[in-house]
């Protein structure tokens, strides 16, 4: 009965971590590739391999074995780390939610009128 758990335990979290790796693959690859290099970071090809590469192990390894603790490492790494830096450098939404209203001709305090 308790191994039972412990497996069933072992299957929420590879899911969990599968979970986390194709979060951060489907974000990489809606991300502008320029906002990697102006955020100083890996480009964005290096990061689309290195999280499917990430998935794929965490699909088809044992939890316990090294290498999807090692996706799982690149995965946090990519979410914490670059998905910020990059997300800041495009102008806050980018990636594939796009400009959320607004006009070109907007302050930090709302639109700009020229003075009218």
């Amino acid at each position: 009965m308790l191994m039972l758990g412990f497996a069933g335990f072992l299957g929420l979290l590879k899911i969990v971590l599968m979970a986390l790796a194709a979060f951060g693959l489907f974000d990489a690859a809606f991300r502008r590739e320029d906002a990697f290099r102006a955020a100083d970071k890996q480009n964005k090809v290096f990061w689309l391999v290195i999280l499917a590469i990430a998935l794929v192990v965490s699909y088809l390894f044992s939890i316990l074995s090294i290498l999807p603790i090692a996706g799982v490492v690149a995965s946090i790494v990519y979410i914490v780390d670059v998905r910020p830096a990059v997300k800041q450098v495009s102008g806050g939404g980018g990636g594939w939610r796009g400009r959320r209203g607004g006009s070109s001709s907007d302050g930090p305090y709302g639109p700009y009128n020229g003075g009218r």
